[in-house]
């Protein structure tokens, strides 16, 4: 895989190949502004990882990178994935899976403390949908 960042023109070869993206990355993905936090699956229980051990991660398994470069690309990732969805693109990383955006109607709720009926704005959302390689090594396959 090659990767090109932004910032500073940044270039790395052979980062990751398909087989340890998948590896490093499990089940499902989540990142919240707050908490930069990923799920990941193992042995059939979830562990989260945060952004700094996924970075300590790869640079481990990657000697020949420095930390700080591995942060670099790690972040770039997140960013262009983040800007593609934030246009309303879908990112797809073969193997691995989809990101997509999908829009949600406006509808009216109801607030469960309550029962009031509540006006919920129209919204959109993200969403991810394995791919095959993902799933497969997931159920033993």
């Amino acid at each position: 895989m090659l990767i090109l960042a932004k910032n500073g023109g940044f270039l790395a070869e052979n980062l990751l190949t398909g087989r340890d993206f998948i590896s490093v990355f499990a089940v499902s993905f989540y990142s919240c502004r707050r908490c930069k936090r990923l799920r990941l699956a193992r042995s059939g229980r979830f562990e989260t990882m945060i952004r700094s051990e996924l970075i300590q991660k790869i640079a481990d398994e990657n000697p020949h990178l420095y930390q700080r470069d591995v942060e670099r690309i790690v972040n770039t990732i997140f960013e262009e994935i983040t800007d593609a969805m934030s246009n309303g693109d879908r990112v797809e990383l073969r193997g691995f899976g989809a990101f997509s955006v999908k829009k949600r109607d406006a509808r009216v709720g109801r607030n469960p403390r309550t029962g009031a009926s509540v006006e919920v704005e129209e919204k959109h959302v993200p969403f991810f949908k394995t791919g095959k390689l993902l799933r497969d090594r997931l159920n033993g396959k």
